[in-house]
């Protein structure tokens, strides 16, 4: 009989100050992957932080092994989407998994895209915040009326396929990844949502996992009202263009 290749996963950490979550993220990472017995590789993308993030990242990787952990930093704080192209380059996996390295996404819900994605042949699995028994824990008001409000007015104009666009917990094929990013023309906040309008136009099939959300245990959020100008600006700029 042929022999059954195993899918490669890489993940890509995207870092900035992020020195006492990153430690607890990656024991969870190891923890959900191995369980799983899931083929797999953590690329941290560390963008120079001052908090010592990086010395952290070299402390795991002596833990994990240079096989597990890949340590990819850059010069300066470059913005998420040359982040995801950073990592991209280096990674040695058939799928890309995306998350947030400040505990808000739980790697528990790994294993569920994954399993999602191999029985549908899915080019892209979402996590999401409004389906099923997902949820956000960990919000005041307002900030749970801005992330509802922005995914109301993406869902109305831009006709995405999936349910919540704002969010950054993804599993993508290699391959949809960098077509979507190669068309991308957003940064900051909105680069998320234009990746799933992105791939509406390559009619690439996406399905979702529900998630809970959690606010970051340690450091502060890096969403503020220029954040929320910009993506205004971008939105319209998406209902324009596509």
């Amino acid at each position: 009989m042929p022999k059954v290749v195993e899918s490669k996963y890489s993940i890509l950490l995207p870092t900035y100050n992020e020195k006492d979550n990153l430690p607890i993220i990656i024991w969870l990472i190891m923890k959900y992957m191995t369980a799983g017995g899931y083929h797999f590789e953590v690329i941290i993308i560390d963008d120079n932080s001052p908090d010592g993030t990086l010395e952290v990242a070299k402390d795991l990787q002596k833990i994990y092994g240079e096989e597990k952990i890949l340590l990819r930093p850059r010069k300066g704080k470059l913005g998420l989407g040359t982040a995801y192209i950073h990592g991209i380059e280096h990674a040695t996996g058939d799928f890309i998994i995306i998350m947030d390295a400040d505990l808000s996404h739980h790697p528990k819900f790994i294993p569920q895209f994954i399993e999602l994605q191999k029985k549908h042949d899915y080019d892209i699995v979402s996590g999401t915040r409004y389906l099923g028994d997902g949820g956000v824990f960990g919000w005041d008001f307002k900030r749970k009326l801005i992330s509802r409000g922005a995914n109301f007015l993406s869902q109305l104009l831009l006709r995405p396929r999936a349910s919540d666009l704002t969010g950054s917990f993804r599993l993508y094929k290699k391959r949809a990844l960098e077509m979507c990013i190669a068309s991308c023309v957003s940064k900051g906040y909105v680069f998320q949502m234009e990746m799933l309008v992105r791939a509406r136009q390559f009619e690439y099939s996406i399905g979702e996992v529900p998630i809970t959300f959690v606010d970051r245990v340690y450091g502060e959020s890096k969403l503020g009202g220029t954040e929320i100008i910009q993506f205004a600006k971008n939105l319209l700029y998406l209902f324009a263009t596509t």
